[in-house]
């Protein structure tokens, strides 16, 4: 059988095996790695119960990696706080970060991906985390990552999940690749000069999230 089609027949398993609500996210197969990875865009997340990696690239976002460190589940989000005219130190979070609309998105991006954990074997004792990104990459706004960054370290806290590492703030955008199934990720750091596309797409998906209304709440298990 020749390499390629034994790639696509790893990417097919995965494909059939992967969560239905993840069935339109970019995956492809990894030569350096042999394993599959699902490539996620700003206001996206990814959760799987298989050896499937999750990659990203960040400016100004944040990605939040959760697992099990037990039994090895878990994903990544990617997310921006919307717009706010309050500095982050003047924020009333609340409980959970839910008091402000600056939180809507990131406490949503959060508590959908744990809530999939939870739902798929994971127990929240075991949870763990690593946070990405945060970078101040878009220099015609206000310091929209480390706003990222004070909620998700404050929304860390309060859910008493333990944060094992993170590489976060900074001026440069980062390519971050995440393994659940281990809990290893790997981050490089990008030339902010030649990353138009990165500010670009974070651009217009700002943009989206000032305009979109969010209806809903949503309960932790």
């Amino acid at each position: 059988m020749g390499l390629g089609r034994h790639n696509n027949i790893h990417l097919e398993q995965c494909l059939r095996t992967c969560l239905p609500e993840f069935s339109h996210v970019n995956h492809y197969w990894d030569k350096q790695r042999e394993m599959v990875v699902a490539k996620i865009l700003p206001g996206e997340f990814y959760m799987t119960k298989e050896h499937v990696a999750i990659a990203t690239t960040l400016g100004s976002c944040i990605s939040a990696c959760i697992w099990d460190n037990r039994i090895g589940i878990g994903g990544m989000n990617h997310f921006m706080l919307p717009l706010t005219d309050k500095e982050a130190h003047e924020v009333d979070w609340g409980k959970r970060g839910l008091a402000s609309d600056a939180t809507r998105y990131g406490n949503f991006a959060m508590e959908h991906l744990i809530n999939l954990i939870l739902k798929n074997g994971g127990h929240r004792i075991n949870l763990r985390a690593k946070l990405f990104g945060g970078g101040k990459v878009l220099k015609q706004m206000s310091d929209v990552g480390q706003k990222n960054i004070d909620f998700a370290l404050h929304y860390l806290q309060e859910e008493n999940i333990v944060l094992e590492s993170s590489d976060i703030g900074d001026y440069y955008p980062r390519k971050v690749l995440f393994e659940p199934a281990t809990g290893r990720a790997f981050v490089k750091r990008l030339d902010n000069l030649h990353n138009d596309t990165i500010v670009r797409r974070e651009t217009d998906y700002r943009s989206s999230i000032d305009n979109e209304p969010v209806d809903g709440d949503i309960e932790l298990f």
